[in-house]
């Protein structure tokens, strides 16, 4: 693709990440958004800054004949495999939302896909753009911590009825997928982005006080093994009460420790590391702002910017496929190992 061409995007789904990422298209100068697809109408969706054509299902945008170079897809996570499924069979590139699928078989065939298109496949994982993540990754890679002995996720947040209502996907296995899916699969890639696989699995699970409104576990512990050595546990909850509490990483390693916290991994509060004075990192991007919740840090500007770079030639895959799909797999095989206890 030329340097001076604009590149298209279309995106599917048009719910507060959906209108996040055409924002961000939106703002890049070297991108073009072109269409939006939502099965609900536009009119509901507050779409009023965003005058492009709106379709209600992605078959009939794909044969609309608009020229489209790549396709958001930020619908439920249950159609998000049948979309970029459709998206590449049509020839274009895509950039889809967390978890690419919610099943190992489901991210491959994708995946496959792809490679038999020779289309490029881009997993959104925005997390490992805050400073703290970068920061953290410099110093596994560097083996400024020396061995990583023991390494502990929390990720304690509010889900309520202010969130699952009776008329969205959230809280629905077979479009949600589970609470590891919806809510806290960036932080399992960060963790899989710094140590690695995971193996020798046991968890427990429980749903406290979500029965009525989801399908699934609301509570968990996690414990395992890295294949690369040193053990690690993953704690999660969505029952805190009213607001999120934190999104925590401890690393206990060889020539330090280090946590990383805030209410999504966005601050280093405790940094003691032998021979190493820690620097003063840039700020991190506030969290998406769901009206009584808060997600992710907000860093979908430098997902845009990585697929202008890399249909440009100017750069590699930031989250490449094959990432996207050992998170499902992680998350996959954490699940088999579920008992639900509800009390």
């Amino acid at each position: 693709m030329e340097n001076n061409q604009k590149i298209k995007y279309a995106v599917i789904g048009c719910g507060h990440i959906g209108k996040r990422h055409a924002e961000m298209i939106v703002r890049n100068p070297e991108s073009e958004l072109v269409a939006l697809v939502d099965v609900k109408d536009r009119s509901q969706l507050g779409l009023e800054n965003f005058e492009v054509p709106f379709f209600n299902d992605i078959d009939t945008m794909l044969a609309s004949g608009l020229e489209i170079d790549v396709v958001n897809i930020c619908s439920p996570n249950g159609f998000h495999s049948e979309h970029a499924l459709k998206s590449l069979a049509a020839k274009k590139h895509i950039v889809v939302e967390k978890p690419m699928a919610l099943t190992k078989n489901d991210a491959e065939k994708v995946i496959f896909k792809a490679l038999n298109m020779h289309r490029h496949l881009f997993a959104v994982m925005q997390n490992r753009y805050s400073p703290p993540s970068v920061w953290i990754k410099e110093m596994i890679e560097s083996g400024k911590l020396g061995n990583i002995y023991m390494m502990q996720l929390n990720c304690y947040w509010n889900r309520d009825d202010r969130y699952y209502k009776p008329d969205s996907w959230h809280g629905k296995k077979d479009l949600d997928g589970g609470t590891l899916f919806t809510q806290f699969s960036h932080f399992i890639d960060i963790m899989y982005w710094l140590f690695g696989d995971i193996d020798n699995i046991q968890a427990k699970f429980n749903d406290f006080n979500h029965a009525n409104l989801t399908d699934f576990e609301d509570s968990g512990f996690v414990s395992f093994d890295f294949v690369e050595g040193g053990m690690g546990c993953i704690n999660y909850s969505t029952s805190v009460w009213n607001q999120n509490l934190e999104s925590s990483m401890t690393i206990i390693a060889e020539k330090g420790s280090v946590k990383i916290g805030g209410q999504y991994m966005n601050e280093v509060e405790y940094c003691h590391i032998k021979d190493y004075e820690m620097p003063e990192l840039a700020p991190t991007n506030p969290g998406n702002d769901y009206g009584a919740y808060k997600g992710s840090a907000q860093n979908h500007h430098y997902v845009i910017e990585n697929v202008v770079d890399v249909l440009k030639g100017r750069a590699p895959i930031t989250t490449n496929a094959l990432e996207g799909l050992k998170v499902v797999d992680i998350i996959e095989r954490i699940y088999k190992e579920k008992k639900v206890d509800q009390k």
